[in-house]
């Protein structure tokens, strides 16, 4: 699916950017983020070890959230091409936020090829805090998104769908895309 960029925010070198989420054939929630632009013009993090971090949506990063359709509760989760991630659990809009405790690291695989930069994500919903085991998959609601700094600093916000004023991805509006089992 083809994310847009938010009206006040200019494509700049970003040509295409595009994600997808859905359950895999083990159950972890499945996400790709595909960026095409002059690479050469953005600030792409350069790798490191992987780890846990946080404010990586200052910077170049793709993130999800994803929200149980039954709960006000939503999950956040960011993927630097450092290779550093971040996991938070919210009660509510922008409300309640907490590191998310996983049993695992979600894995993430970057991959750069001449003017695209991929990411593939594998999010086990049994790492979640609460009993230990596997978790059947249920339906979710998910936001898709990017922030893409240039090279100058600048900062443009993409997603699947973008609510009225400034850019939110925390915005019940931008939770578009429904996964089922």
């Amino acid at each position: 699916m083809q994310l847009q960029p938010h009206p006040e925010s200019a494509a700049g070198p970003v040509r295409q950017v595009e994600a997808t989420a859905a359950y895999g054939p083990d159950g972890a929630l499945q996400l790709t983020w595909r960026l095409v632009a002059d690479l050469a013009r953005l600030r792409v993090p350069p790798a490191t070890t992987p780890a846990r971090a946080d404010e990586l949506w200052q910077h170049t990063c793709f993130e999800a959230f994803v929200a149980d359709p039954h709960s006000a509760g939503y999950l956040e989760l960011n993927f630097s091409p450092s290779g550093e991630w971040a996991a938070y659990g919210f009660r509510s809009y922008r409300t309640g936020m907490a590191p998310l405790p996983l049993r695992n690291d979600p894995r993430a695989r970057w991959q750069r090829m001449g003017d695209e930069l991929t990411l593939l994500v594998d999010f086990r919903m049994d790492d979640l805090p609460g009993p230990p085991g596997p978790r059947p998959p249920i339906p979710l609601r998910v936001a898709l998104a990017a922030v893409i700094e240039d090279d100058a600093g600048t900062l443009g916000y993409w997603a699947l769908h973008h609510p009225e004023g400034k850019p939110d991805f925390h915005h019940a509006e931008s939770f578009v895309l429904q996964v089922d089992p």
